[in-house]
C-alpha cells in the first residue's frame, strides 16, 4: 500500500514538477525578458522605450551560419562584450548574477570563465533558437 501511495504521489507531483521553469529561463525572465521579452523575441514591455531596436535572441544562431554563439552570449551577458541599447551600453548583469564559478569552452578552444547564472541564461537562449 505504502508504494502505491508513493507512486501516486510521484504521478500526480511530475505535471507539477514539470511546469516550473528550469533556473535559466527564470533568470532570464526576470533579467532579460523585459527587454528581450519573454519568448526572446525582442518584444518586451520596455522595447518601446529604448531608442535602439531590442534584438530577436531567436535568431542569432541563424545570424552565425546556423551555429550559436555561445561564447558571445556568455560575452553580452557578463559585460565583456560592449552592446548598446537605449542609446548607451546594455544593462551588465553579470556582477548582480551568481550560480558560482562556471567555465565554457570558447570557439577557438579557450576556456572561459563566468559565473553558473550566465550560464544557465546562455542555455535557455539556445533553446529559443529558431529552426
Amino acid at each position: 500500500m505504502r508504494h502505491a501511495l508513493i507512486a501516486l504521489t510521484l504521478t500526480l507531483a511530475g505535471p507539477a514538477l514539470a511546469e516550473d521553469p528550469a533556473p535559466g529561463e527564470e533568470l532570464y525572465l526576470s533579467r532579460c525578458g523585459a527587454c528581450h521579452g519573454v519568448a526572446a523575441r525582442g518584444d518586451g514591455p520596455m522595447a518601446a522605450l529604448l531608442t535602439i531596436p531590442v534584438p530577436d535572441l531567436t535568431q542569432l544562431a541563424v545570424r552565425n551560419g546556423g551555429m550559436f554563439p555561445r561564447a558571445d552570449v556568455v560575452r553580452a551577458i557578463d559585460g565583456r562584450l560592449s552592446l548598446v541599447g537605449h542609446g548607451g551600453p546594455m544593462p551588465v548583469f553579470g556582477r548582480l548574477l551568481g550560480g558560482g564559478s562556471a567555465v565554457i569552452d570558447g570557439p577557438d578552444g579557450s576556456v572561459i570563465q563566468t559565473k553558473g547564472d550566465v550560464v544557465a541564461i546562455a542555455r535557455h537562449i539556445e533553446e529559443l533558437q529558431a529552426e
